[in-house]
């Protein structure tokens, strides 16, 4: 049953893989693959397994996916009213020149989503910042090397928060790292951020005229885009003060967003403010919990313990570059989880370096993140056959950051 199991996923995978040839989307495919999964565990468990012990199993993946189903459905109803009232692009016009180089324009989109995902979750932060790509219309070969440094800095800028990457907090909350040494890991993923954007920007050579035009917005309208900031900071602060799950401060905001358009925005030519939970796209909440269905029953047949067994043959420092490498094929979370589970002996110092590998390894692919997918979701040009064409140098940028965060673990920790 295992073997079934494992070529489910495997599958799953392909289908992803070659969802441009077989041209089916790929939130049926892994759905329907994650679902059946947990069907056959069911329906033929282990031996010693009982049917209330499945039911266990479901019900800790279902309110962990539940969690994060909430929270990116919360992320994106906001970020739909901002799109819907050119919002975005007004933030976006008052800090960009009316003038400006491509080469200049991705470095600009790499810092700006390298800071907010430092102060936000990696899914809003995705979510915003595609949006600013997309707001400049750029030819589509272009959108794609933007989209493609907007999910490498957003995994890199999350990395030395807590609030940033959940693996970052799982970490953390294990005890292996501590807030003031994360802090330094800020350095070589910004350096590695700069390198991936000078490595894009060639090809990039034309110029383009930002046209703000006259933007006016009712204060109804701002009132919510000041929602939308005050609920990001408070989210970090609430966490890290109370240990509030964000998907609880996101969804009180959004709560908040509903109660002032129901009571104040007479001008919106959408009938009820939950018209924007209908125009986010279920496609990429789908996916989501395709694979995550997929990966909690590869968590729950034991296949993520056995890759633990590689700090069995290689050193630390060779073994979490390698496990960065495997969070682009398999979710980082249940993958960190796996680890702190087996508790494999390194120092203070390799657990820095592994916190880098785990949350920004999953850049390598498209399908390695959160960042990703939302990214793939939205972003017509990206797939997964066109992601790989940058796979050597988000590797190249991958190398110098986790070789960035060896040199501060020994600085830190000396």
């Amino acid at each position: 049953m295992h073997t079934l199991l494992l070529l489910l996923a495997g599958i799953a995978f392909l289908m992803i893989v070659l969802e441009d040839v077989i041209h089916l989307n790929k939130a049926k495919s892994t759905l329907f693959l994650g679902t059946l999964a947990w069907l056959l565990l069911f329906l033929f468990p282990d031996q010693g397994v009982e049917a209330a012990d499945i039911q266990l199993m479901l019900n800790e993946n279902l309110l962990e996916i539940a969690s994060l189903w909430l929270f990116l459905m919360a992320a994106m109803t906001f970020v739909a009213y901002l799109n819907h009232h050119g919002l975005i692009e007004t933030l976006i016009y008052k800090f960009l020149p009316s003038r400006i180089g491509e080469k200049s324009l991705i470095f600009m989109v790499a810092i700006f989503s390298f800071i907010f995902s430092s102060l936000s979750d990696n899914i809003t932060a995705t979510l915003v910042s595609v949006a600013l790509v997309l707001s400049l219309k750029l030819p589509p070969h272009k959108t794609l090397k933007f989209a493609v440094m907007v999910v490498f800095a957003v995994n890199s800028g999350g990395v030395s928060l807590i609030t940033g990457d959940v693996t970052t907090l799982m970490i953390f909350l294990d005890n292996k790292v501590a807030i003031q040494d994360l802090l330094w890991l800020s350095l070589p993923s910004f350096v590695s951020v700069m390198l991936l954007a000078s490595m894009l920007s060639f090809g990039l050579s034309g110029e383009l005229l930002i046209d703000g035009g006259a933007r006016t917005h009712d204060r109804v309208g701002m009132s919510i885009a000041i929602i939308f900031l005050a609920t990001i900071i408070s989210t970090i602060l609430l966490n890290i003060i109370a240990g509030v799950p964000p998907v609880l401060t996101f969804l009180f905001g959004l709560s908040i967003m509903f109660l002032i358009g129901r009571f104040f925005h007479k001008q919106d030519s959408r009938e009820d403010m939950l018209d924007y939970i209908r125009a986010i796209e279920f496609d990429t909440l789908l996916f989501f919990l395709g694979i995550l269905l997929l990966v909690g029953m590869l968590k729950e047949i034991g296949v993520l313990d056995n890759l633990v067994t590689i700090y069995e043959v290689l050193p630390p420092i060779h073994a979490n570059f390698v496990m960065g490498l495997l969070s682009s094929l398999v979710d980082n979370v249940p993958l960190t989880a796996a680890l702190l589970k087996a508790d494999p002996a390194m120092t203070e110092a390799s657990w820095l370096s592994l916190t880098y590998a785990v949350g920004v390894g999953g850049s390598l692919l498209v399908i390695g993140s959160a960042a990703g997918i939302v990214a793939m979701s939205k972003v017509a040009e990206v797939t997964f056959i066109s992601y790989l064409k940058y796979t050597l140098f988000l590797l190249i940028a991958y190398l110098v950051g986790y070789a960035g965060s060896l040199v501060i673990g020994d600085v830190v920790f000396g």
